[in-house]
């Protein structure tokens, strides 16, 4: 992969797709079928495969596969939903789509992930589920928090957004994000994850009968599929049983995330060797690197460094701008935001505050190479600086 001009801004990601992806999608032009069809089915059944699960389905996004796996296990009008308020506010949001009420907890700020300690001190008569998020691909540690959730009877959907090719280590050795440890893990294929469709989303189960259910919600409670009904050689009259979405990827995406997909293991070895690349060249700094625990390996899918107290955010933000550097706020807390004011905090959040205030996520992505990563560190240095 060719190294980006000297005179163009290093971008804080960048997708990487070649001829692979050209033909997979002109070959699904060819063929007529474009929809949600036999690309979606082939898409699937590699993605389950890769990840060690029985079952996967594909949605439009990540937040329909959140809102869809809510209603797979029950959670509904009146019911709690214990989660972070530090992520992409689609968690919050699926949680509200739902009818629910998100109870948020705050994080660990070496890995900006839920523990169990707080989790199981915020479970109450109405808690329905814990919506654990794999923060920027950094694996929670799922052995305590799959635990609380059977000992005490709710159930367990993991964000996995950005957590595709990261890894757990449990009493088997190592496994893939997605298995799932709990009740449901939900994926994205937004341009910035490693896998990308351009959009869409998959869910992950054990349960045939959540998997079931997942397929009716994606197609408007459809009692059979559009494939199915055209392959049949008698006719196929379909049923509306519950109300559903238009939550369906169609084969267009499927085909590109097949391709995707085949790229993966190059796309996390270089990844971690640029993460590596970044805690080398970052020594002796009062910037505060991520965490990885020794149970965890993550895909990387951002390096988010947290700058000294007393630094400004946006200062530094503006002056690898001007330096040709772009690079990103640390993640949102839903909390703050306008549409959330309303919702009340049973809990303080001053980690996820003070990793939003003080996180700062730089370049990371296919391509990116040493001599990048150093003027990027050295930026971010010199942007520190009193």
């Amino acid at each position: 992969m060719a190294e980006l001009p000297p005179t163009s801004r290093i971008p804080v990601a960048r997708p990487f797709f070649g001829p692979e992806e050209e033909l997979a999608v002109a070959e699904v032009l060819r063929t007529g079928w474009v929809t949600q069809g036999p690309q979606v089915i082939a898409f699937e059944k590699e993605f389950a495969e890769f990840v060690g699960s029985p079952y996967a389905c594909a949605v439009s996004s990540c937040t329909a596969a959140l809102h869809i796996a809510l209603l797979a296990l029950g959670v509904g009008q009146g019911d709690e939903v214990i989660t972070a308020s530090h992520s992409f506010i689609a968690t919050a949001n699926a949680i509200r789509y739902s009818g629910a009420t998100p109870v948020f907890v705050d994080i660990d700020p070496s890995t900006f992930n839920l523990t169990g300690l707080l989790i199981e001190a915020a479970i109450t008569s109405r808690t329905r589920a814990i919506l654990c998020v794999h923060q920027l691909g950094m694996p929670c540690d799922l052995e305590a928090i799959a635990g609380i959730a059977r000992k005490r009877g709710i159930g367990l959907i993991e964000d996995a957004a950005c957590a595709i090719g990261s890894e757990v280590r449990s009493r088997r050795g190592w496994e893939r994000i997605g298995r799932p440890w709990g009740d449901i893990a939900c994926f994205s294929f937004h341009p910035r994850k490693l896998v990308t469709t351009g959009d869409g989303g998959m869910l992950t189960t054990r349960n045939p009968e959540f998997d079931h259910r997942f397929r009716a919600l994606r197609q408007h409670g459809m009692s059979t599929s559009d494939l199915k009904r055209h392959e049949s050689a008698k006719v196929a009259v379909e049923t509306y049983d519950t109300v559903g979405y238009n939550y369906r990827m169609t084969d267009i995406q499927a085909a590109v995330g097949r391709a995707q997909l085949r790229r993966l293991p190059a796309i996390l070895e270089e990844r971690r060797a640029q993460a590596g690349w970044y805690r080398e060249l970052f020594v002796e700094t009062p910037v505060i690197l991520p965490t990885e625990p020794e149970w965890a390996r993550s895909n990387w899918q951002s390096f988010c460094v947290r700058l000294p107290e007393g630094v400004s955010q946006v200062s530094v933000m503006q002056s690898l701008l001007d330096a040709g550097i772009s690079t990103r706020r640390g993640v949102m807390c839903a909390h703050r935001e306008p549409a959330y004011l309303d919702t009340e905090l049973r809990f303080p959040l001053p980690e996820s505050e003070r990793a939003q205030d003080q996180g700062l996520i730089l370049p990371l992505f296919p391509g990116l190479t040493r001599r990048q990563i150093s003027s990027v560190v050295d930026a971010v240095l010199k942007a520190c600086r009193p």
